[in-house]
């Protein structure tokens, strides 16, 4: 059993042969299953370039150190 939902094409005009109508359901079905591929996101991205130096650089504010102690 595939995992992909099953498409779904109606003619509602002119009167396609066989092989046209084969041909446009190829050109679909794979057109569709390219999207679907393309569509897919990684689980979890990594961080960019700015974001792995910037952390490195950034401390947590010290808490007990009170206002104006630095001036002393």
């Amino acid at each position: 059993m595939s995992d992909e939902p099953a498409l779904s094409i109606a003619v509602t005009r002119g009167t396609p042969t066989p092989e046209e109508l084969a041909a446009v359901i190829a050109v679909i079905s794979e057109t569709y299953a390219a999207e679907v591929e393309d569509a897919k996101s990684e689980d979890k991205p990594e961080p960019s370039d700015w974001m792995r130096t910037r952390r490195q650089m950034r401390r947590a504010p010290d808490r007990n150190v009170g206002f104006g102690s630095w001036a002393r």
